[in-house]
């Protein structure tokens, strides 16, 4: 039970946390709530105020506002962690595109033996969906398989009711392995084409550092990360990286477009609308107001 005490905290101080889960199996059984209602509710929890989506004017209430009017179908092919790879090599080039090794509608469709000894495997259709094997001979498949299938039937879409993901068919992928990838990652937050503001996240997220359009540090903290004790260094490929994330993002009104810098090299993550789900508040919160005054909802 010791291991679990970390998580029991969390709940027990986090309650809102059990909510997405519970609205999930009650989806499961037939139940949901309504889109509406459900985000402000949660929002409450998160936030402690009202969401108002009748005249929205913070980042996060404006990212929920989104998720109720903006429906554009284009977003469930670039919230589809396969059939985003050709919507980002056909718009930027596919020298930018982690390679793709094989695709599958159920883990035990996967013939390991045909994988290379390191490769990466993800369901398509959540966050967190991960696995990397580094070395196969210390991989274990029951395992694995027993993972992706359980992803597979993870409604991801219902916990921030993120509604792209609820369209995205549930598949396996695996990409090529890129050393120390994950070490160097840099998350931009784009409104029209125009990166306002980016934060880097080495090694998933273990620390959390924001910037502007400049790498010029900003002091914004998050309830779920914290700051690295030294900021990390602006990257070789930074403007490379901005110019590519404007490319990505002309003529939608918000969305945040993920790079890794590998050596220099720039390779795509992913493309986020709902920047954790809309529900995150900023710290200090004036950050929340400016995000949502460089955000245009006409």
């Amino acid at each position: 039970m010791k291991q679990y005490g970390k998580w029991i905290k969390l709940l027990c101080t986090n309650p809102e946390w059990m909510l997405p889960y519970l609205t999930e199996k009650l989806s499961g059984g037939g139940i949901r709530m309504d889109d509406e209602a459900y985000v402000k509710l949660i929002y409450k929890f998160r936030n402690g105020t009202e969401l108002n989506l009748e005249h929205p004017k913070t980042f996060t209430e404006k990212l929920n506002w989104m998720k109720i009017h903006d429906r554009r179908p284009e977003y469930t092919i670039m919230a589809d962690k396969y059939r985003v790879k050709k919507y980002i090599a056909r718009k930027i080039g596919k020298e930018y595109v982690i390679p793709l090794l094989g695709v599958w509608n159920h883990a035990r469709d996967i013939d390991f033996k045909k994988l290379p000894e390191s490769f990466v495997l993800k369901v398509t259709h959540d966050s967190g969906g991960v696995l990397i094997c580094r070395d196969k001979d210390d991989f274990d498949v029951k395992k694995a398989r027993n993972f992706l299938e359980k992803r597979l039937r993870n409604k991801f879409a219902y916990r921030g009711r993120e509604w792209p993901y609820q369209n995205v068919k549930p598949r396996i992928i695996a990409e090529t392995y890129i050393e120390n990838l994950s070490d160097n990652n840099y998350k931009f937050f784009c409104f029209d084409g125009e990166v306002k503001a980016l934060y880097a996240a080495p090694y998933r997220e273990a620390s959390v550092d924001y910037f502007d359009a400049d790498y010029n540090h900003l002091d914004i903290i998050t309830t779920l990360h914290q700051c690295a004790p030294i900021p990390p260094q602006k990257p070789e490929s930074f403007d490379k990286m901005k110019q590519l994330a404007e490319k990505i993002s002309k003529g939608y009104r918000e969305m945040r477009v993920d790079f890794y810098d590998v050596d220099g090299r720039v390779y795509f993550g992913e493309i986020t609308f709902f920047h954790e789900a809309g529900f995150e508040p900023f710290i200090p919160d004036k950050w929340n107001r400016i995000f949502g005054d460089w955000m245009k909802l006409s």
